[in-house]
């Protein structure tokens, strides 16, 4: 079970208690960031990569992953990341029989919520090096992999056929296969492309779980 700590907002003072969310790791056991006590939290003024994911070793199979660092809204409106402990290792239950268990999607209510569940799916499709791409898509945020280069577009569009090609063809510079990931779908010219050249397309639920749109993402997730 994660721990709890009690976190104080420094702008308004209301107290909370915050436990971390636990996330799935590949060995199947539920692993959350290890919490920090006695450093108090700070307010969210501005975002960037490396604040947003903390590196957490699994106690179960001692592997390093990235996860979302922890973070708390109180109602007062201020966002207030939560202090990590330095490197020591996460609380984690028994490891799950050596198959690939069921994936375990995170809500999403955010952006960043959605960047998290397609990062986590990839995880769980076996990609464990996932980390945020060099690659400035025209929408969304890019992830990589090793031979890999995925899309994440949180927007309320629809993605378009320049959308799917644009990820192609970064793809294919970087001789990697390529996937992308829509919190609002696709249009019918979006998916006809995708069709055409080979991109796995996946609908983003609110639950987190990507949904296969193409025989290209079934075939992906097989």
């Amino acid at each position: 079970m994660s721990q709890s700590v009690s976190v104080r907002c420094p702008v308004c003072r209301r107290a909370h208690l915050f436990a971390a969310q636990s996330y799935p790791c590949a060995c199947g056991a539920p692993v959350a960031p290890p919490l920090d006590p006695r450093t108090p939290a700070a307010p969210v003024t501005h975002r960037s990569w490396d604040e947003e994911w903390v590196t957490v070793r699994c106690a179960a199979c001692d592997r390093p992953t990235q996860w979302p660092h922890p973070e708390l809204g109180c109602p007062c409106g201020t966002v207030l990341r939560i202090p990590v402990a330095g490197t020591h290792t996460a609380a984690c239950e028994d490891p799950a029989e050596p198959v690939r268990p069921a994936f375990q999607p995170v809500t999403i209510r955010t952006a960043r919520d959605a960047v998290t569940a397609a990062a986590l799916y990839l995880r769980w499709l076996g990609h464990r090096d996932v980390r945020r791409a060099v690659l400035r898509p025209p929408s969304g945020v890019a992830l990589a992999a090793t031979g890999l280069l995925a899309q994440v577009d949180p927007t309320l569009r629809p993605a378009e056929p320049r959308d799917v090609e644009c990820l192609w063809l970064a793809a294919m510079t970087e001789s990697a296969i390529c996937v992308y990931f829509s919190l609002a779908g696709y249009t019918d010219q979006a998916r006809a492309r995708a069709d055409t050249l080979g991109v796995p397309l996946f609908v983003l639920d609110l639950t987190g779980t990507p949904q296969p749109v193409n025989d290209h993402a079934d075939a992906l997730t097989a």
